[in-house]
């Protein structure tokens, strides 16, 4: 039966039960336990045990399957925790309660109260004693949901989806438990929870195309986040010397499985530290993770072994070139001959690009899909690390370090930069390469500058994406799987 002749049936059942007086929408039940608190107690009980109990227990959740046998029925409820069976007999709940309940549809929300028993199949069911329904459903749940062909109708339909795939349910939860590992880990190193702005006089903190907006009542522009960064080192600059903030940031850039425009993100920075501490940092928070929502370093992600058991491999930006792409180190050293071999890669590279760009380019390109196993890369180039402090030993190269786990970004930190003319000179640099066409450099932020000029202790950086993180652990092939409500292309009125 088409999905518009369920509706067209289901009104007309709605509209014949409100005729009749009943209440299809009553908020007056209170609902003691869950379907699995009764599934942890008794589970395991015999039949004596059940028999022998005189406990009463209440539940509510979504009708999921009917199976009638006249003056009988065997259903399924669904709550927040799981599913559960319950057996209705006309005698048990009385002929009223049994006549609603045969007129009630596969998606409705009902109250049932009654006891543990099991069936002959050994089944832990509630055989139910009362019979209530909450919330009529007029839309019918989808009977087949399952497969590729439904993924953007799921995206797009998130509550539908939630209901009828209990796997989904549980990436969520995942979620939840991983982000709150986070939070328990850092407020166990006295790092300091904060919130910084959303909305942004200049987008700063990243090398990134942000969205605009407009202040009616300060009569200014105003950017989304791009990141948080900015600010958060004003706090350290300001005596707090252990932040970090969970929340999103927002990219006006391409969509893909591993981009979406607004994301979470956890930032954080530690006064007195540097880059290298931050990777045995970051080493400890993962495994922590880890062991906390998953109980092992070992898991599986899309057909790839995993192991997140430290030490990580620590290896440079050329180092790994040279390692996985097994090129002439004289490529790396000349910016004719690097260009020429971007080119040589198909990259779209400019013969005027500085030679830490192009570096930084043969990397994305032949190096980072082979990272599969924690690997800390440092030493960026500083034409990419307009925030990072200059190496010592080569000034050429930044104190900075991105994780790779699986082939893909994880992590991004550097020891931060903290002296003001040089922080200026980057700024500078980065607004010439603007002027010339490149809309993803940092723009240029005086104001901040003058903040390094009170002075900012030396200081350790880093972002974890959580989108990214929670698919790993997940094993989640798409960042959309993870996040409950990503953005999709407007879909054209009558198409389907």
């Amino acid at each position: 039966m088409a999905d518009s002749e369920l509706f067209r049936k289901r009104i007309e059942k709605i509209d014949a039960l409100k005729a009749e007086g009943v209440d299809l929408y009553p908020n007056d039940v209170r609902v003691d336990d869950t379907t699995a608190s009764i599934l942890e107690r008794f589970e395991d009980a015999d039949n004596e045990l059940l028999g022998g109990l005189h406990e009463r227990f209440t539940l509510a959740g979504r009708l999921m399957a009917v199976r009638n046998f006249g003056k009988a029925a065997f259903i399924n409820i669904q709550d927040r925790k799981g599913k559960i069976q319950a057996y209705l007999h006309r005698n048990g709940i009385g002929d009223a309660a049994y006549a609603l309940f045969k007129r009630l549809d596969v998606g409705d929300i009902v109250f049932i109260g009654g006891r543990p028993i099991r069936t002959k199949t050994g089944e832990l069911t509630i055989e139910v004693d009362e019979l209530r329904l909450l919330s009529k459903a007029i839309r019918p749940l989808p009977e087949k949901w399952h497969g590729l062909t439904d993924v953007e109708t799921r995206y797009r339909q998130r509550h539908v989806d939630l209901i009828v795939n209990p796997g989904v349910r549980e990436v969520f939860v995942t979620r939840s438990r991983i982000i709150n590992a986070i939070r328990r880990f850092m407020d166990e190193r006295d790092f300091l929870e904060v919130e910084t702005p959303m909305m942004q006089p200049k987008a700063g903190g990243a090398t990134a195309r942000p969205f605009r907006t407009h202040h009616n009542a300060l009569g200014m522009d105003l950017y989304l986040r791009i990141a948080p960064e900015l600010y958060l080192k004003r706090l350290i600059t300001g005596g707090l010397e252990r932040v970090y903030e969970i929340n999103r940031n927002f990219r006006n850039e391409g969509i893909s499985t591993f981009h979406n425009p607004e994301f979470t993100m956890m930032e954080f920075y530690q006064a007195y530290a540097t880059y290298e501490d931050l990777m045995t940092f970051t080493e400890e928070l993962l495994t922590t993770v880890a062991q906390r929502v998953l109980g092992t370093l070992n898991f599986q992600y899309q057909g790839m072994e995993i192991d997140l058991t430290p030490p990580w491999t620590r290896i440079s930006v050329k180092d790994s070139i040279l390692r996985y792409g097994g090129i002439d180190p004289e490529i790396l050293e000349h910016q004719e001959k690097a260009y020429a071999y971007a080119r040589q890669l198909g990259l779209e590279v400019k013969n005027t690009d500085a030679l830490g760009k192009l570096v930084t380019a043969i990397f994305e390109e032949i190096v980072e899909e082979k990272l599969v196993q924690p690997t800390f890369v440092t030493l960026y180039p500083v034409e990419v690390s307009p925030l990072s402090r200059r190496n010592v030993e080569d000034p050429g190269v930044t104190d900075r370090f991105e994780l790779y786990i699986a082939g893909k970004e994880i992590a991004n930190a550097f020891s931060e930069l903290n002296d003001p003319e040089d922080q200026r000179e980057r700024f500078l640099m980065q607004a010439k390469e603007r002027e010339e066409g490149n809309e993803e450099t940092h723009v240029m932020d005086e104001d901040y500058v003058q903040v390094l000029e009170y002075a900012m202790p030396p200081t350790a950086g880093e972002g974890i994406g959580i989108d990214r993180l929670v698919m790993l652990l997940t094993d989640s092939p798409s960042i959309r799987d993870v996040i409950l409500f990503p953005h999709m292309r407007r879909k054209e009125p009558g198409v389907e």
